[in-house]
C-alpha cells in the first residue's frame, strides 16, 4: 500500500479569482489533527454548568480567537445545547427542545418546530452524528411531533445537515416524508392565484408585531405573504429537488425544481417594496381597520403613507441566497447599520426605529422593537451572504464582524453567559424576557452555526470538496477552528498572521486529517477537493430506563425517598440533564434522614444492559454534594448485588459529567444505586441512563395497583373554589403535569381549600402536594394546613412535619401522626390576594 498525494504546493490552479486545490488521497493512515488543547481551552471559562470535559472533546469543534467574548459564547452555547437535549423514547431517540419546562404547545417530548431549522445547522457540526440524525427523524417519525405549527425551513435544514455528514442514508430515508410535509404546507397555506405562501406573523414565532397589532387580531394577526415562509419554502423546494437527484428520482428533482422556481420568481416580483426598497409583510385579504388585500405595511390602513414599516424580516431571503446578484435588492441593507433604523448597541431591533408602531415591550412577547436572537442570527448568517456573495457596498466585512460581536456580547447577564427571549437592544437587558423555569438559557436561535460558517468560512457543499471563506478581521493576530468532521475527514482552519502561534505555517491554511491542503498569505476564498471517509458507525445502543409517556408507569423511577420542591423521582428518567440552580432537573435527598440513599429504575421486565450513566449534582448553597461512596446493583429475581465487572470512567463519584459504568451484557428487571452522603450533606441525581442493545419483542408487566389514596377512581374531589380558566379534575388525575391544574385564580376568599371523599375510613399520614407556580397570578400559597373529618368536625393533624417548611412550587411533602378518616382536605393561605395573586395545585396525592 502506498500514499500518493498532490498538494496544494505542486498542483495548483486559479479559476474566477480563488483557489482550486486538486487533492487525491488512495489510502493511508489518518494523521493527528488536533491543534488546539481542548483541556487547556475549556479551562479558560468558569461559567460551566455541564462540566463533562470528555462530552465537549468528544463531540463539538474547538475554536480560538483574539476575541474572548466571541469564544466565550460559543462555549456557551455548546453547554446550553446540552440542557435542551432530551431522549425521548427508546422508539424515537433524541429530540431538543426550545423552552427547558415543555410548555403545553410543545410536541411530544417538548420539541417546537419554530427553531428546529436553527438547532440543525448548530447540531450538524458535532462530531458525533447520533443526536442531530435522531432529531431530524424525530419529526416525520415519531407521532405527536408537529412538523407546522411554526413556520420552518427543515428540509433545507436536513439538505445542509447532509452536507457536513454526506449520509445518503440518511436523508434518502426522510426523502418521502419531505415531500410529503412539503405537501401538507401546499395544503394548508398555498395561495393559487398569488403562486405565494400566506400566513400570520405569529406562526412565524413572531407575534405582537407591527402589521398584527394593526388588527383586532393583535398578538396572532392577520394573514400575509411574508418574507419568512416564502424564503423557507423556497428553500425547502430546493433542497427536496437536490435529495432527490442524489437517488436518481428524477420526477421529484424536476417537480421541486420548478416549484422552487416558481416561488422565487413570485416571491421576487410581488414580495419586493419598490418605493421603500425592502422585502415586506403584504395582506393576503382585506381586513379590519381598512387594510386591503395585496397591499404593503402602511399601504393602506390607519398609517397608509407613512414611509416606514420595515422589519428585520426583510432581510430573511439573503438567509438562502434566494435574490438574485446584481439585481438591486441589496439596496435593503443600507437600513442595517444605520441607528435611525435597526442598528443598536444590542440589536439590530425587528422594527425599523421612526416607525409608527415601533415599540420595546417590557415583558414578553412582542415583535415591534426588541432585539430576538432569532431573527439576530437569521440576520448574521443573511449578512455573511451579502458580503461574500453580492456585489454591493452597503454592508462590509466589518460590519459583520461588529454584528457578530454584538450578539456575541448580547449573550450576557450579570456578567455571565446567558440568553433568554428578547433583550432591550439599546441596554441588552434581558428584563421581563426570561421566565424563570421557562425561558432562561433559550434555544431559540443559533450561533454555532454563525461562527463556523460566518467567520471561519467553512462552507459544506455537496461534492467532494469544502469552500473555505473567513470573515476573519484583517487586523487579527490568530484564529483556529479546530476538529470539525466534514465527510468523515478532521478539518481544520487556522490563520496564522506570523506562523508563531501554531507553527503549522504562515496566513490562512487549511487542514485536512492533521495536513496543510491548502494556504493563502491573505484571507481570502480557497476550495479544497475532500475524499470523503466513511464514518464508523457505533453499535446502535437504547436507554431503557427512560419515561416521558403520560399514563404508562414502567419504566418506574423510585428513590428510597421522594424528594420535595422540584427533586422528584420523575426526574430521574425524564431523558434531560441539567444543572442549572434556578431551574432544578433533579431528584435530591434533601429533609431525608440519615446518610444512606437509594434510586432505583424498575424497568418492569427484563432489559439487556450493557452500561449506566450517572448524572450527580451538586448544589453548594443546599448542602448536595457528590455522594461519598455509590454501589451500582442489579435485581437477580430474589435479591440485590453488585453489578459484577463494574468499569467506572471515574473511580469516585462526580458532578456535572457523567459518571459511565460499563459492564459484561446483563440482563436484568431492575438497577438501582445505593448511595452513602458526605456527613451533614444530600445526595442529587439529574439523570439515570441504562444503555443496552435494541431488542424486540421485550415484555413488560401489569402495573400494580395505584397506593395514592386521592387517585380519581378511589377519591372524589370538590373545592372551595374553582377557576373557569383550569381543569379540577387534573388535580388527582394522576399525573403530575404542570399543564393541567386547580387554582384559586380570582378566588374572592382569603383562603381556600380543597377536598377528598376517600368513600370509607383510611388512615392518612401523608400528603404530597403539587404546588403550581406560573410567576404571575399563580404561586405558592404562604401557607397550608391539613384537616381531616373526625366524624363531627374538621381537625387539625397533630405532629406534622413539613418538607420544606415554607411551601414553594412543585412538591411539598407533609408528614403527620395517622389518622383514619374519610375526609382528608388542605386549606391553603393565599400568598397576596390583594394583587390577584392565588395558589393552585397539579396534583395532591394521600398515603
Amino acid at each position: 500500500m502506498f500514499d500518493l498525494v498532490i498538494t496544494h504546493n505542486l498542483f495548483t490552479m486559479r479559476l474566477n479569482h480563488y483557489l482550486v486545490v486538486l487533492l487525491f488521497v488512495f489510502s493511508g493512515s489518518l494523521a493527528k489533527a488536533q491543534v488546539l488543547n481542548k483541556q487547556a481551552t475549556l479551562n479558560q471559562f468558569s461559567f460551566w454548568e455541564n462540566k463533562d470535559w470528555s462530552w465537549y472533546k468528544e463531540n463539538i469543534p474547538f475554536l480560538e480567537t483574539p476575541d474572548k467574548d466571541i469564544d466565550m459564547t460559543y462555549y456557551y452555547r455548546w453547554d446550553m445545547m446540552t440542557l435542551h437535549l432530551v431522549y425521548g423514547s427508546t422508539v424515537s431517540g433524541y429530540t431538543v427542545t426550545e423552552f427547558i419546562d415543555r410548555p403545553w404547545w410543545a410536541g411530544r417530548y417538548g420539541a417546537i418546530s419554530c427553531s428546529v431549522s436553527q438547532h440543525i445547522y448548530d447540531m450538524r457540526w458535532m462530531r458525533d452524528q447520533t443526536i442531530v440524525k435522531d432529531y431530524a427523524r424525530y419529526w416525520f417519525n415519531t407521532p405527536g411531533a408537529q412538523p407546522r405549527t411554526y413556520s420552518t425551513w427543515l428540509a433545507d435544514a436536513i439538505w445542509q445537515l447532509y452536507k457536513v455528514n454526506y449520509d445518503q442514508q440518511l436523508v434518502l430515508g426522510l426523502k418521502d416524508s419531505l415531500v410529503t410535509n412539503f405537501a401538507g404546507w401546499e395544503r394548508e397555506h398555498w395561495v393559487e392565484k398569488e403562486g405565494l405562501f400566506a400566513w400570520s406573523g405569529m406562526h412565524d414565532g413572531m407575534e405582537t408585531n407591527i402589521n398584527s397589532r394593526q388588527t383586532p387580531q393583535w398578538f396572532e394577526g392577520v394573514s400575509g405573504y411574508r418574507p419568512t415562509l416564502n424564503s423557507y419554502m423556497w428553500a425547502d423546494a430546493k433542497a427536496i429537488s437536490s435529495i432527490a437527484a442524489l437517488s436518481g428520482d428524477k420526477n421529484t428533482e424536476d417537480i421541486f425544481s420548478k416549484k422552487a422556481a416558481l416561488i422565487r420568481k413570485n416571491y421576487l416580483q410581488k414580495g419586493w417594496n419598490e418605493q421603500k426598497n425592502f422585502f415586506m409583510h403584504k395582506n393576503e385579504k382585506d381586513e379590519e381597520g381598512g387594510l386591503k388585500a395585496n397591499t404593503f405595511t402602511y399601504e393602506t390602513g390607519k398609517y397608509a403613507g407613512n414611509p416606514h414599516g420595515r422589519e428585520e424580516i426583510g432581510f430573511i431571503p439573503w438567509y438562502f441566497n434566494m435574490p438574485e446578484n446584481n439585481s438591486g435588492y441589496e439596496k435593503a441593507w443600507q437600513y442595517l447599520m444605520d441607528p435611525n433604523y435597526f442598528f443598536s448597541p444590542y440589536g439590530p431591533t425587528t422594527v425599523e426605529k421612526k416607525d409608527p408602531l415601533y415599540m420595546v415591550a417590557k415583558n414578553c412577547c412582542a415583535w415591534s422593537g426588541n432585539a430576538w436572537p432569532f431573527a439576530t442570527a437569521q440576520t448574521l448568517k443573511a449578512m455573511a451572504n451579502v458580503v461574500r456573495n453580492y456585489n454591493q457596498t452597503f454592508v462590509s466585512k466589518a460590519d459583520y464582524i461588529k454584528q457578530l460581536q454584538i450578539y456575541a456580547r448580547t449573550h450576557r447577564k450579570d456578567g455571565k453567559p446567558y440568553i433568554a427571549e428578547a433583550n432591550e437592544p439599546e441596554t441588552g437587558s434581558w428584563s421581563g424576557h426570561d421566565v424563570i423555569g421557562h425561558s432562561e438559557h433559550y434555544n431559540h436561535s443559533s450561533y454555532i452555526d454563525q461562527i463556523v460558517t460566518g467567520l471561519m468560512g467553512l462552507e459544506p457543499m455537496d461534492s467532494d470538496s469544502l469552500e473555505v471563506n473567513p470573515l476573519i478581521p484583517d487586523a487579527w493576530a490568530y484564529a483556529c477552528l479546530d476538529d470539525v468532521i466534514y465527510h468523515g475527514n478532521k478539518v481544520t482552519v487556522i490563520w496564522d498572521k506570523t506562523g508563531e502561534k501554531y507553527h503549522k505555517g504562515k496566513g490562512l491554511l487549511v487542514l485536512i486529517n492533521g495536513e496543510v491542503k491548502a494556504s493563502s498569505a491573505v484571507i481570502r476564498k480557497l476550495i479544497v477537493a475532500v475524499s470523503p471517509k466513511a464514518v464508523v458507525e457505533k453499535p446502535v445502543l437504547v436507554n431503557y430506563a427512560v419515561n416521558n409517556e403520560k399514563g404508562i408507569y414502567y419504566p418506574r423511577a423510585i428513590a428510597s425517598f421522594p424528594g420535595s420542591a422540584g427533586d422528584v423521582e420523575a426526574k430521574l428518567n425524564d431523558g434531560q440533564y441539567w444543572y442549572v440552580k434556578s431551574t432544578t432537573n433533579r431528584w435530591s435527598s434533601l429533609y431525608a434522614k440519615g446518610t444512606k440513599s437509594r434510586a432505583a429504575i424498575d424497568f418492569g421486565g427484563s432489559r439487556p444492559l450493557k452500561s449506566v450513566k450517572l448524572y450527580f449534582t451538586d448544589d453548594l448553597a443546599d448542602h448536595i454534594k457528590a455522594p461519598l461512596q455509590y454501589v451500582l446493583e442489579y435485581w437477580n429475581g430474589q435479591s440485590w448485588l453488585a453489578i459484577p465487572a463494574q468499569q467506572r470512567t471515574y473511580k469516585q463519584a462526580e458532578t456535572r459529567k457523567a459518571n459511565e459504568i460499563s459492564f459484561p451484557l446483563l440482563n436484568t428487571s431492575k438497577i438501582r444505586v445505593a448511595m452513602t452522603a458526605v456527613a451533614g450533606a444530600a445526595v442529587s441525581i439529574s439523570e439515570i441512563e441504562a444503555w443496552g442493545p435494541r431488542q424486540d419483542g421485550l415484555t413488560t408487566v401489569a402495573a400494580p395497583a395505584n397506593t395514592n389514596m386521592a387517585y380519581k377512581d378511589v377519591a372524589t374531589f370538590s373545592a372551595s373554589y374553582l377557576s373557569k380558566f383550569d381543569e379540577p379534575g387534573a388535580i388527582n388525575d394522576g399525573y403530575t403535569d404542570p399543564n393541567s391544574r386547580w387554582t384559586a385564580y380570582l378566588s374572592p376568599n382569603p383562603t381556600d381549600w380543597v377536598q377528598f371523599d376517600l368513600n370509607k375510613p383510611k388512615i392518612v399520614k401523608e400528603v404530597r402536594l403539587y404546588v403550581f407556580d406560573d410567576h404571575g397570578g399563580t404561586q405558592p400559597p404562604s401557607n397550608y394546613t391539613i384537616e381531616y373529618w373526625n366524624g363531627k368536625a374538621w381537625a387539625k393533624t397533630q405532629q406534622v412535619v413539613k418538607m420544606p417548611l415554607k411551601p414553594v412550587a412543585h412538591l411539598n411533602l407533609c408528614l403527620f401522626t395517622p389518622v383514619k378518616t374519610d375526609k382528608i382536605r388542605i386549606v391553603v393561605t393565599h400568598v397576596n390576594p390583594a394583587k390577584k395573586v392565588f395558589s393552585g395545585f397539579y396534583e395532591v396525592e394521600l398515603y
